[in-house]
């Protein structure tokens, strides 16, 4: 290797992938030898820059795309010119991307138009469902066809990779998010009395936000909720309700003015993982906290038909539930009234990883860069 620093432009622009980059960005920061270039694209801002503030990072480049009622054909549009605009004026060796979003998949894209290389953080996660969860099965599938780096979480994403026909540049590493988990858990303290919760009550939280679960899926959810309230007088229900109006208008007249349903507004990344820590039972549909919980002991029933995430579900301590009232209600109710399953759910392994995915993925660049012919 030359004694030319590797530049490496790292992309990212919701929420998630934030929680799952910023450790990233943290750990490259350290190595003198990268030099490091955050972009941001605020896909989403209002949940983004929270997480930005959290893990102390500050952007080189904001795109500030986000816009009222965006959808994909303009959001995909600004994102490959506005990182093409970046890429032509830094020229980096290598851009790192995460995950499925649409930040991801077109970041990636305007990678390979500039014949830059390309490193998938999370890679290899399939339904093998073009349209489960939609868009982010094909972002997920274009961004690991074009990529030269695959950092996958576990066995199985890597041998989705393989089994895609990907020969090379596949590597298991665990995945980011413990690593952002055990880092916040461990050094960052705070206070969730804010949310009023009874000491005396189980706690479930409750996370639906997908666009999959729009509409019908996501009235059933609630409707689950409340018949859960009404039956078990011992719990509360925490519902972080998303900002967006297809959530906001299914989501809050059914579970408004109950009694023992909390409606929240989004919670930062601090306090949310201080609740998670102190539930009983979380019901979700994102894949974050399907790969965060079982680290904290927590079960996970997940609302969704499907996961890209098996791995927790083969380990035990995550539950595939689907959308179906009397499904869910029946899985929690067994949850709430079985010790012996609640507890072989709260003691499964956590399959994703030993919080050291960063240093793993540092590694893997470094060795990557050393054994380039310098051309």
């Amino acid at each position: 290797m030359t004694n030319k620093k590797i530049k490496i432009a790292v992309v990212f622009g919701t929420r998630p992938e934030a929680i799952k980059m910023c450790p990233v960005v943290k750990k490259l920061e350290k190595n003198p030898i990268f030099e490091v270039l955050t972009i941001v694209t605020a896909q989403h801002r209002q949940m983004l820059d929270s997480v930005l503030e959290l893990f102390s990072v500050k952007p080189d480049y904001d795109l500030n795309l986000m816009r009222p009622n965006q959808n994909l054909w303009n959001l995909s549009s600004d994102i490959l010119l506005g990182t093409k605009e970046v890429f032509d004026k830094e020229k980096p060796d290598l851009v790192l991307v995460h995950g499925d979003t649409t930040t991801a998949g077109l970041s990636a894209l305007s990678a390979f138009y500039a014949r830059i290389k390309i490193g998938h953080v999370e890679a290899g996660l399939r339904t093998f469902d073009k349209d489960y969860p939609f868009p982010e099965e094909i972002n997920r599938v274009l961004v690991d066809s074009i990529s030269d780096l695959m950092f996958c979480p576990t066995d199985k994403a890597c041998k989705n990779l393989e089994i895609q026909g990907i020969k090379k540049g596949i590597y298991k590493t665990g995945n980011t998010v413990i690593d952002a988990l055990f880092y916040v858990i461990n050094n960052k303290k705070t206070d969730i009395s804010f949310l009023n919760l009874n000491p005396n009550l189980k706690t479930i939280l409750l996370t639906s936000h997908r666009r999959e679960n729009f509409g019908e899926p996501l009235k059933n959810i609630c409707y689950a909720i409340k018949e859960l309230v009404e039956k078990n007088k011992d719990i509360q229900v925490v519902y972080p309700v998303h900002l967006n109006p297809n959530v906001q208008n299914t989501v809050r007249p059914i579970l408004s003015n109950i009694e023992r349903i909390k409606l929240v507004e989004p919670l930062d990344y601090l306090p949310f993982c201080t609740l998670m820590k102190e539930s009983s039972i979380i019901l979700t549909d994102s894949g974050g906290v399907q790969e965060e919980a079982p680290s904290l002991g927590v079960p996970v029933l997940v609302l969704r038909q499907e996961t890209e995430r098996p791995e927790a579900l083969e380990f035990g301590g995550v539950k595939l539930v689907g959308t179906n009232k009397e499904t869910i209600v029946s899985n929690v109710q067994q949850l709430l009234d079985d010790k012996i399953e609640y507890e072989k759910m709260s003691q499964a392994i956590n399959p994703y990883g030993d919080g050291l995915a960063c240093s793993y993925i540092e590694k893997i660049i470094l060795d990557y860069f050393d054994n380039r012919p310098v051309l």
